[in-house]
């Protein structure tokens, strides 16, 4: 996957003290329970909640400032800070990258004390590229030149393109700087806002993924990110992609060995709603999917998301291998790492049977410090790499479960 994020960067979000993260196609965060793998996503969820809504309302959903800020240590932050690297627009490549990056800082800690924002986006051109500030209700555009030598990059001219520009000191930047021009960098704001906007947190709710759904519009609805709407998804999958229904269908029934086929009913009416049937060995009549067991369903909300024809640009997914069978896992990392051709994944699990089927460089190990703050990774993949070869090749599961994988940087 050629354009994807390279790197997450940041400082006092929850557990997240301080952690610098490099990103491959396929992420599988590994550790016990409060090792901090669930606040890794919810810095996704986050950045996706500001482009749907913007800064203070994603804030609010997450609890607001104070909830946000880490805990632990002796002294409370004053901020939190995200920033990520990433190979999205024209010009960028995994040497020269885009750059956001996003503070939020208490001025004064009183009760009622002024929060600020701070916002840094850096794009590379054909000629440089932009860098863009945001601070206060001010933005200023400064043009970065390439000098003779391609290789050394300057900003030059630190008043030319300048601008500033109505914005609140409250409210991202990713939703007003659309309004510069097109040479200030308005078309790469909007497609780092599109790709951020993108971002998903799947965690299959087995109960609403049970009940019919309403059939979707013409064109077809994306996948939810709790599987509510999976029969229908389905069965758009099945209308309007004929070869990835007939993989799913294959994949279901090799992981399934009672099951024949995937069919579909509709209880209201063909123009309402619809619900999944699956047709099994021995059974006079199918098994809607609201009697199917708990596994099955969350195996197929799983097989949906990694054919989802049109997926977000980052693809995260809580404890993919709860409820599944051991049996199962083979088969999911192979189609992870083949829907990692269109969408980049990042997966928590502490599962080491899942774990075991991974490549060293597709494993973060995960660790809880004693000041309360999470070390991710914490080992490099190098270093994971060298453990396994004096291990002469132990899986990596059963590495992290016997302790092998626990260390330093």
């Amino acid at each position: 996957m050629e354009k994807r994020l390279i790197e997450l960067e940041v400082e006092n979000f929850r557990s997240l003290r301080s952690i610098k993260l490099p990103l491959g196609p396929v992420n599988v965060l590994i550790g016990p329970n409060g090792a901090g793998k669930t606040n890794v996503l919810k810095v996704f969820r986050f950045l996706a909640d500001m482009i749907r809504t913007d800064l203070i309302p994603a804030m609010d959903e997450h609890g607001g400032f104070d909830e946000i800020l880490f805990r632990g240590g002796g002294s409370i932050p004053d901020h939190f800070r995200i920033k990520l690297k990433a190979a999205w627009t024209p010009h960028a490549t995994f040497e020269d990258p885009d750059e956001y990056e996003l503070a939020v800082t208490l001025n004064d800690p009183a009760p009622q004390g002024q929060l600020t924002r701070f916002e840094r986006f850096k794009f590379p051109g054909p000629q440089g590229g932009n860098e863009i500030l945001v601070s206060s209700d001010a933005v200023e555009v400064r043009a970065v030149s390439v000098r003779h030598t391609p290789s050394v990059l300057d900003v030059v001219r630190p008043d030319a393109h300048m601008r500033t520009t109505g914005i609140s000191s409250l409210s991202s930047g990713l939703s007003t700087l659309p309004r510069l021009s097109e040479e200030a960098g308005a078309r790469e704001v909007r497609a780092l806002s599109s790709r951020l906007g993108e971002f998903r947190v799947f965690d299959v709710n087995v109960d609403a993924a049970r009940r019919p759904s309403r059939l979707l519009r013409k064109g077809g609805d994306p996948l939810e990110d709790d599987a509510a709407n999976l029969a229908a998804f389905l069965l758009m999958l099945r209308k309007d992609d004929s070869d990835a229904w007939s993989r799913l269908e294959e994949d279901a029934v090799t992981v399934l060995p009672q099951l024949e086929s995937i069919d579909f009913e509709y209880p209201s009416g063909a123009a309402r709603e619809v619900v999944v049937v699956l047709h099994e060995r021995g059974l006079r009549r199918p098994t809607q999917l609201a009697d199917a067991s708990y596994g099955t369903i969350r195996l197929l909300g799983l097989l949906a998301l990694l054919y989802d024809p049109r997926p977000p640009a980052l693809t995260c997914v809580e404890e993919i291998d709860h409820g599944l069978h051991p049996q199962a896992l083979e088969l999911l990392v192979e189609r992870l790492r083949e829907a990692s051709e269109r969408t980049q994944f990042l997966i928590a699990t502490h599962s080491p049977a899942f774990a075991d089927r991974l490549k060293p460089e597709e494993l973060v190990i995960c660790q809880r410090q004693d000041d309360g703050s999470s070390a991710i990774p914490a080992l490099s993949a190098q270093r994971i790499i060298e453990i396994v070869q004096a291990s002469e090749g132990e899986p990596l599961g059963e590495l992290w479960f016997a302790g092998a994988l626990g260390g330093d940087l």
